[in-house]
């Protein structure tokens, strides 16, 4: 089957899953009908290549995993990795008209901004609806699943490398497992420290940033009244109405805080509430989790034995992490998998050869 007809089969099928567990029946109106929209553009793709509809609405084992990692995890990853999927699609599209110097419709951007449409359009939605829509999609958990694979994957290669230059020089003695540790160890207490400084520092900057435009603002209340007319008018709001609007959210100096702060600075308070040590922790969890599976046979056994046991190991983790990449891109299972052991497997190999030709010349 096209390869088109089944992201658009599978789109339908997660849609359709979101739009199940949604409680509130607005975003699981938006849900049902983008579902809806994805079910037709497989059955028009369908129709254009002359393949049966009784072949459609199957979904393929990366929508059936999603929706396993949803019902576990909770379907904020799915969306996630919907709205991923969506915006590589729409730039897919465009890239492609660019080439063949066709016309840009407009028609190629993200569902994100269809998803937003139908909600605007909706009758009977508040604007409180929307803007719990966007929180969603802020807050979905499809870049905390390409973290938690790439976090491992980031352990596994580094450790893995390190292993298999310190098993060259050694022929696989005794001293591989504690340098694969001690690797683990740093490695993941790097990784944790980065994640917490990045996180830390962010949210300083924007509270200090936050900060001073809560003094402008007190200090000089009619100059950011005037500010925030003159990005309602660049949007294209008519003066007399972009002047009226700020000076009606002027009125609660919290609420105009918190309005300056999104449209002047482009922050958003939400999301600042992240803990940095919570990622921290994550961030350490996940490179450990990685880095400790070419060290385990080191544990038990040592020499050939050990070196090749880890290599096995190493090349079956690097496997399945090249697999799961795939959850969001899309692309082939055992291209992406090989591909990732290929890498995997170089960069060790390298590594090897490097630490054999220490330990002869230390050994000389």
């Amino acid at each position: 089957m096209n390869k088109n007809i089944q992201t658009e089969i599978d789109a339908s099928y997660l849609y359709k899953k979101l739009a199940e567990q949604e409680a509130d029946a607005t975003i699981a109106s938006v849900y049902h009908q983008m579902s809806d929209i994805e079910k037709s553009h497989a059955v028009a793709f369908a129709a254009k290549q002359k393949i049966s509809i009784d072949e459609l609405m199957k979904p393929s084992w990366r929508a059936k995993i999603l929706n396993r990692i949803g019902k576990i995890f909770g379907y904020d990853y799915v969306l996630g990795s919907l709205m991923d999927t969506e915006k590589s699609l729409a730039t897919a599209i465009i890239s492609t008209k660019q080439k063949q110097q066709k016309a840009i419709s407009g028609t190629e951007t993200t569902h994100v901004k269809i998803l937003q449409t139908i909600l605007e359009k909706q009758k009977d939605t508040a604007g409180n609806h929307l803007a719990k829509f966007e929180r969603q999609h802020r807050s979905v958990g499809g870049n905390a699943i390409r973290a938690a694979v790439l976090g491992g994957n980031d352990g596994l290669v580094s450790n893995f490398s390190l292993v298999m230059g310190i098993a060259g020089a050694t022929a696989g003695g005794d001293t591989v497992l504690l340098t694969g540790l001690a690797g683990l160890l740093a490695g993941a207490l790097s990784m944790a420290l980065g994640e917490w400084i990045s996180v830390k520092s962010s949210q300083e900057l924007y509270e200090n940033q936050m900060q001073i435009e809560m003094e402008e603002l007190e200090a000089n209340p009619e100059g950011e009244k005037k500010e925030l007319a003159l990005i309602y008018m660049a949007k294209g709001i008519p003066e007399e109405q972009a002047l009226q609007m700020a000076s009606d959210i002027m009125k609660d100096t919290a609420h105009a805080h918190e309005i300056l702060v999104k449209e002047e600075l482009g922050i958003n308070a939400e999301e600042l509430k992240g803990s940095a040590m919570e990622a921290a922790v994550y961030s350490f969890i996940l490179f450990s989790v990685g880095a400790i599976i070419p060290v385990l046979p080191f544990m038990f056994l040592s020499g050939v034995p050990a070196i090749l046991i880890s290599v096995g190991a190493s090349a079956a983790g690097l496997f399945l992490i090249g697999a799961a990449i795939t959850l969001f891109t899309g692309k082939n299972v055992w291209y992406s998998g090989f591909r990732q052991v290929f890498f995997g497997l170089a960069a060790a190999a390298i590594t090897f050869g490097i630490g054999k030709l220490i330990g002869v010349s230390v050994a000389g």
